[in-house]
């Protein structure tokens, strides 16, 4: 468990890699009940403009705060998740004949204390959420409760 009072400003929660693939979207488009075609139809995704199909938003913001959720060792202490979204999370069509073996696309999250309120116990963890160096979500914070 984590001691709220050895928290500091800058200190580092940890990093982690996601690997992303395709089988990854159509279980969360199953889940979500998002079907948008840019999620999974390469042909519908490029002629609306997207460089193939991509990751639904949701899906990144949701597997970014999971690093926090995994440091503090509770998520119900994550009380409030904000992010923006600025480029979209391509995942390339499988190399071979099971989708679900494919690496994926790697996204790059890691986090840092970038505040802390004694009087009200929480933290707020700033994540760095990347695709190959560039930013995918920026001001993506958590607050954390202790």
């Amino acid at each position: 468990m984590i001691d709220f009072a050895t928290l500091e400003k800058g200190m580092d929660i940890g990093s982690t890699t996601i690997h992303v693939n395709r089988a990854d979207l159509v279980r969360y488009a199953g889940a979500s009940g998002d079907f948008n075609p840019i999620h999974w139809n390469e042909r519908f995704a490029t002629e609306v403009g997207l460089p193939g199909v991509i990751a639904h938003g949701m899906f990144t913001m949701g597997s970014a705060v999971q690093l926090v959720s995994n440091w503090v060792g509770n998520p119900g202490a994550v009380i409030d998740y904000q992010t923006r979204f600025t480029k979209p999370v391509p995942v390339a069509d499988p190399a071979g004949s099971n989708p679900s073996e494919h690496a994926g696309t790697a996204v790059e999250i890691s986090g840092a204390i970038g505040a802390l309120d004694e009087e009200a116990r929480t933290a707020r963890v700033d994540l760095t959420v990347t695709l190959e160096g560039t930013k995918v979500l920026v001001k993506a914070q958590a607050l954390v409760q202790f």
